[in-house]
């Protein structure tokens, strides 16, 4: 009987996002990170990401993003990036690669980084995201960061934000 409420879970969760990732769609999402799941564990650390994109292409989204990163013992960081999405198949998995500049007082980095998550339909338009990610900086090993980040996204449809006469 489990296997069978499984299966039915499965496919009605494949059909509900199934054509959610279509050309001409927008997208809007925030995260939060900094869950104690990261490279420097040994302080506190708390990440808010902005984040808009366009589904340019089907199951290709390109991606704009702000950030502000607070570290107990360093000064508050600030991030802008450009990034693209590339959604596997249709239940939501996706994979990601970018471009990020950090800001701080005293401190800038260029960060390429990559992305892997998982758009979780929690209705027809609104997604729960976890995301791994790895950003890899260019002034050493010691400013690399991974972990995990949670994040709520919002998918807009070509009909919703258009003008009606």
């Amino acid at each position: 009987m489990k296997k069978i409420v499984l299966f039915v879970m499965a496919l009605v969760m494949s059909v509900t996002a199934n054509a959610q990732f279509e050309e001409g769609k927008g997208y809007l999402g925030a995260s939060l990170s900094g869950l104690d799941i990261s490279s420097q564990q040994k302080q506190f650390h708390l990440g808010l990401n902005a984040k808009a994109g366009y589904l340019f292409m089907d199951n290709l989204m390109a991606l704009g993003e702000l950030g502000w990163e607070h570290w107990q013992s360093d000064p508050d960081k600030f991030t802008i990036g450009a990034s693209a999405r590339y959604y596997i198949i249709q239940n939501g998995l996706y994979l990601g690669a970018g471009l990020k500049y950090k800001h701080a007082k005293d401190y800038n980095d260029v960060l390429p980084g990559i992305h892997a998550g998982y758009a979780f339909f929690v209705s027809r338009t609104v997604t729960l995201e976890p995301e791994l990610y790895f950003d890899i900086s260019t002034k050493g090993s010691d400013y690399m960061c991974y972990g995990l980040r949670v994040g709520v996204g919002v998918y807009l449809f070509k009909d919703q934000y258009q003008i009606r006469r």
